[in-house]
């Protein structure tokens, strides 16, 4: 049996598009098996446990390798970012033991791992196994990346010092202040990490990306052409997305409630895993919503704590008469719903209720709006999601930008503007319509023959 072996990092985020993956190939290649390496960490990154259960039992061609939890004192790392990153590094030793154990039984023909699982490529090397990246963002980020070492050598300032547009090929001029939050300090570890990551990019044997030819043709032909890496070969790429996760819990309260609501009348508030606003920020945001007028299903999680050891930790049962102004939830109860901690996001954006998405930009959220046809409004808060909203709003100009005040701040004015905007003005108008031309190409790349299936059909040849 030939086995394609799957390294994600810990992010639930980027555990389900990987799974997603491994069930595109299982799907279409039966004669390949999916075996998974799973870091389970003890801090926050979302609950992955139930979730790799429910996968275990629904796909029995996707397996799932558990490696040792390697405790690390959050309270040590400035960020996220840089405890993921070291306690992949220190799982080295175990991804060895792993693929020792797995090529007992299984012929591995590949080797697939996230950008962040850079550190595992001396490991996979020793085995002679080729080595693909998977991207779980767009190829307008990935042409960011790399193209990356370029600006790296032609610069001396960190990004969030320069105050500048930045010109990377095949996208719109960025901010510098919009790159990616890992990236503004060039004297960061986290920074010199994914600049080596970018530089280990051309090594490899190709790189899938979860997105679809039609949707970033700019980026993709910028990439294939070669001139985001102007001094070394720029590997094969594989666009085989859009991966989204089915629907799944059906039953979940909001879903009732959205049954008896019109049609395309709601406005959709989710922000993610992992995204969290302070006390002040939320009471701005019921404001906003109540003022707009509008239907509104909300997902509410508690303000992140003050405290450092609180940092990576799962936030607190919210508590809504707190958080909320006072009266906010009596007066909206006819035309707005407010959930506590999580929604069937997937689900919820699949509802025919559902009109508009303000969304964190994470680009599994994005790629299921696009899926189901929803008009987005951008409001970006880490990672890469404020790259993102430049690209959805100016390239993709498949969303409205929710615009921060200078301290983060985005006000009940500024909310209720773009609610209305994207609910009953022209500039929703126009988002809605080029988000459903989308639906619709992203509908046929996974179709058979379509762009999607012919990439992973390359793929697949190339092993």
């Amino acid at each position: 049996m030939s086995g394609i072996v799957l390294y994600p990092s810990p992010g639930m985020g980027h555990l389900i598009s990987m799974v997603e993956l491994g069930k595109l190939i299982t799907k279409h290649h039966p004669s390949y098996s999916v075996i998974i390496l799973t870091l389970i960490p003890s801090f926050n990154t979302g609950a992955t446990a139930s979730y790799v259960r429910h996968i275990s039992a629904a796909f029995p061609a996707i397996t799932f390798h558990h490696l040792p939890d390697i405790p690390l004192d959050p309270l040590l790392f400035p960020s996220i970012e840089d405890i993921i990153l070291e306690l992949i590094r220190r799982s080295n030793p175990n991804v060895t033991i792993a693929l020792k154990s797995i090529s007992e039984s299984v012929n591995i023909a590949a080797f697939v791992m996230d950008t962040f699982c850079n550190a595992a490529m001396t490991v996979v090397h020793r085995f002679n196994l080729p080595v693909y990246y998977f991207f779980t963002s767009g190829a307008c980020c990935l042409a960011m990346f790399f193209y990356l070492p370029t600006i790296h050598r032609t610069t001396t300032e960190s990004y969030k010092d320069m105050n500048t547009l930045i010109h990377f090929p095949g996208v719109p001029p960025i901010p510098s202040s919009d790159m990616p939050s890992p990236l503004l300090d060039r004297t960061s570890t986290v920074y010199s990490d994914f600049l080596e990551t970018c530089e280990q990019f051309p090594k490899s044997a190709g790189i899938i990306i979860n997105t679809f030819d039609s949707l970033e043709p700019r980026a993709i032909k910028a990439i294939t052409d070669g001139v985001c890496v102007p001094d070394h070969p720029t590997p094969p790429i594989y666009c085989v997305g859009p991966l989204v996760a089915a629907g799944g819990d059906g039953s979940h309260e909001c879903l009732k409630w959205l049954d008896l609501q019109p049609m395309g009348s709601v406005v959709f508030l989710c922000f993610g895993s992992l995204g969290v606003f302070t006390s002040e920020q939320l009471k701005e945001i019921a404001k906003g919503l109540e003022r707009s007028g509008h239907r509104f299903l909300w997902v509410v999680r508690s303000p992140p704590s003050n405290k450092k050891e609180d940092r990576f930790l799962p936030p607190p049962e919210p508590e809504l008469d707190v958080l909320l102004p006072e009266g906010f939830l009596e007066r909206t109860k006819e035309r707005g719903l407010v959930v506590k901690k999580w929604a069937p996001q997937v689900a919820v954006l699949g509802h025919k209720s559902v009109g508009g998405f303000v969304t964190h930009c994470g680009w599994n959220s994005v790629l299921e709006a696009i899926s189901f046809g929803v008009p987005m409004v951008a409001w970006p808060l880490y990672a890469e999601q404020r790259f993102n909203r430049v690209m959805l709003r100016d390239e993709m100009k498949l969303a409205l930008s929710m615009d921060e005040l200078g301290d983060g701040m985005v006000t009940s004015a500024e909310v209720e503007k773009r609610v209305r905007q994207l609910m009953e003005a022209n500039e929703g108008d126009d988002v809605r319509a080029a988000v459903k031309a989308r639906k619709e190409e992203a509908l046929a790349a996974m179709s058979e023959g379509g762009s999607s299936l012919v990439a992973l059909a390359k793929l697949v040849a190339s092993w």
